[in-house]
């Protein structure tokens, strides 16, 4: 395989996940899951422009499908993230009533609804019809389509150029990056900002994030590795942001003038990059070992808890779960239910372990000894959502990046 921004081929191995299906193909039936199909799920490294990406087996029409069933809106934190965002770049980058904003992967209207709420002009980007669906509810103008250079420039025809372009978890989302990027660059204006986010690959390392690793993600970035992307399409860094959200990201700032003053925090960030070995061979050894203990921890804890006869449940049919249950081959003996508030989830069987999606309101009636928190970088907001429904008893597990119980 070559590398998927500079083409170089990749020599690199980072980690090997072995065989799992797509961790956001849920299923609707028995029927389903007898039939249900995986492939392997291999990363490298390359040692060129440094970027961390997966070897691929599917294409992004296949995974992202009109079913998509991850609506952003559903965690209150991140949906309060988007509103600040949105406040403070109006103020900052003076939006009115004049301005045009775009969003790549708008989703269900997370972000936009704020801007719309503002009467700031905005277009979302989408190409999963039930997220676009949820959008356009909220009187937000949504194209459905996958974006990339050609639909830039055909949106530039019917919308014009954007003042701030928005690309919110969306880079990894991408197998063609390179066309994506020149597409961000086509659309904007000679003056406009682009803002993106993305789990640092820093912190992927560090904490043994492992579980943010699927088939749907095909690129795990660093600002090394995605200045360079960005900087071949002609847009320049001005600017980097750290963020608490998704376990650790980063917010980059870039512009189509390269005379915009850089600000200290890139090449802080550069430096710290620097300092942990991400342009090194070193930088990327060892993180195999890394999750096999991670995850001998969590199936030594299911052991003493069936052998103590325990309940153990699991909240949120998070993707990250997905890859991690089906990693440690732990399936519906183990854990008996999984519950969620996506009514879009509910209904349905995780990928791979077969585990049922149910509504919180049916929580209690498990008696849970153990909930585990699969998406563990809202693990407050889950403890606070779910003690009214468990008793004084219960106690709350989380796994990355270590096991913790609470």
């Amino acid at each position: 395989m070559k590398c998927r921004h500079c083409e170089r081929d990749l020599t690199l191995p980072f980690i090997d996940l072995v065989i799992m299906p797509p961790s956001n193909a849920y299923l609707s039936s028995r029927e389903e899951c007898a039939n249900e199909k995986s492939f392997p799920l291999k990363v490298w490294v390359c040692q060129h422009c440094w970027l961390v990406q997966t070897e691929d087996y599917n294409r992004a029409e296949e995974l992202f499908t009109a079913d998509y069933a991850y609506f952003s809106s559903t965690s209150a934190t991140w949906v309060a993230h988007a509103k600040c965002f949105a406040e403070q770049a109006i103020a900052q980058l003076n939006l009115t009533t004049q301005s045009f904003v775009v969003e790549l992967a708008a989703n269900d209207g997370y972000l936009l609804q704020y801007f719309v709420g503002a009467g700031i002009p905005c277009l979302g980007v989408e190409p999963t019809a039930a997220t676009a669906a949820a959008a356009k509810s909220k009187g937000i103008n949504v194209v459905e389509v996958f974006f990339g250079e050609a639909q830039a420039h055909s949106l530039r025809e019917h919308y014009g150029r954007a003042d701030l372009i928005v690309a919110n978890n969306v880079l990894a989302h991408v197998p063609a990056i390179n066309d994506f990027v020149a597409g961000i660059a086509a659309m904007l204006k000679p003056e406009g900002v682009c803002s993106v986010e993305f789990p640092h690959l820093v912190n992927l390392i560090k904490y043994k994030q492992f579980d943010t690793i699927y088939h749907e993600h095909y690129s795990y970035l660093s600002l090394h590795s995605l200045r360079i992307i960005l900087q071949a399409a002609g847009l320049y860094v001005f600017k980097v942001e750290v963020l608490s959200t998704h376990g650790g990201s980063l917010r980059v700032w870039s512009s189509l003038v390269s005379s915009r003053a850089v600000e200290p925090s890139v090449e802080m960030i550069l430096a710290d990059e620097a300092s942990m070995g991400m342009t090194t061979r070193e930088g990327y050894g060892g993180f195999q070992s890394e999750i096999v203990r991670v995850a001998n921890d969590f199936l030594d804890f299911l052991q003493q808890a069936k052998q103590k006869n325990k309940t153990v449940v699991a909240y949120g049919a998070a993707a990250k779960g997905n890859t991690f249950l089906n990693y440690l081959k732990v399936d519906k003996t183990m854990i008996s239910a999984v519950f969620d508030a996506a009514t879009s989830k509910q209904g349905k069987f995780l990928p791979g372990s077969h585990i049922p999606i149910l509504s919180p309101a049916q929580l209690a009636s498990y008696e849970p000894d153990y909930v585990v928190i699969l998406p563990w970088n809202i693990r407050e907001e889950i403890m606070a959502q779910l003690k009214p429904y468990v008793s004084a008893n219960c106690k709350f597990v989380t796994t990355i990046p270590e096991l913790l119980i609470s």
